[in-house]
């Protein structure tokens, strides 16, 4: 295997802890890095924003 092979993905900043991502856990670190934002999202620590709409108010 030739050693100028191009990464399929450039490394980019871990969204966890800012270390270089890995090709294997894109785009984490590392597997610990990937289970604590899984785990955000699990335990409601990350919202998406949304607008409750009243069916009420529909008319």
């Amino acid at each position: 295997m030739s050693a100028n092979i191009e990464p399929l993905r450039k490394p980019v900043k871990c969204p966890s802890c800012k270390s270089l991502s890995a090709r294997e856990t894109y785009p984490f670190c590392s597997k610990r890095c990937s289970d604590k934002d899984l785990h955000g999202w699990f335990s409601d620590s990350y919202l998406i924003p949304a607008e409750e709409i009243n069916e009420f108010d529909q008319e």
